[in-house]
C-alpha cells in the first residue's frame, strides 16, 4: 500500500480527529441509474451534502471514499463542496488499484482524475488488479473510520460487504 499525502487532517486541540467513510452503490443499482439530471438524483446529492455538513458540525473533519462510480463519486464531490466553507475538512480517496477507471466512459475518467487531483490524501491499496484489492479497499474504509455513511439497497456487492 502506498500513500500520497498532500495535506494531512488536523484535529482540533480540544477534539479527537473524527473520520467518516462512505460506502454505496454504483449507478446501475440506483433508482435513477446514471441519469444525474433525474430529480431523485439531484435530491439524493443535496441530501448527501446536507448530511456531510451536519457531520462537519458534529466534529467530523476527515472523509474517506473508495473513488468508485456512483455514491463514492457523489460523496467525494459533496465533501469538496463542503470544504469550500470549511477548509480544514480533508478528503482521502482509497484507490483499490491504479487502473480502476480504465474501462469507464471518458467523462467518468475525467471526473475521477479531477477528484484524485483534489484529494488531500491518496491511498493506493495495490498498483495492479488482484482478486482481493476491492475487498481490501472496503476493509480499509471500514477500519479507518469512526462512522460509515452508507447508501445501498441490501443487495450483495461491495457496499454490503463494507457495511458487514
Amino acid at each position: 500500500m502506498d500513500q500520497i499525502i498532500r495535506r494531512a487532517p488536523q484535529p482540533s486541540p480540544r477534539r479527537k480527529l473524527l473520520r467518516c467513510a462512505f460506502a454505496g452503490d454504483r449507478p446501475e443499482k440506483m433508482p435513477f441509474g446514471s441519469n444525474e439530471e433525474d430529480l431523485r438524483c439531484i435530491r439524493f446529492k443535496q441530501d448527501l451534502g446536507c448530511a456531510i455538513e451536519a457531520l462537519v458540525d458534529r466534529g467530523y473533519c476527515h472523509f474517506l471514499t473508495g473513488g468508485a462510480r456512483g455514491f463514492d463519486t457523489f460523496a467525494a464531490e459533496a465533501v469538496m463542496n463542503v470544504r469550500r466553507a470549511h477548509p480544514w475538512v480533508t478528503l482521502e480517496v482509497v484507490v483499490p488499484y491504479d487502473a480502476q477507471a480504465e474501462r469507464w466512459t471518458r467523462f467518468g475518467q475525467m471526473r475521477y482524475s479531477w477528484i484524485l487531483g483534489q484529494a488531500d490524501i491518496l491511498t493506493y491499496i495495490s498498483h495492479e488488479y488482484t482478486s482481493t484489492c476491492l475487498a481490501e479497499r472496503n476493509r480499509y474504509l471500514a477500519d479507518h473510520c469512526d462512522l460509515l455513511l452508507a447508501a445501498y439497497d441490501d443487495q450483495p456487492g461491495g457496499a454490503a460487504q463494507t457495511v458487514a
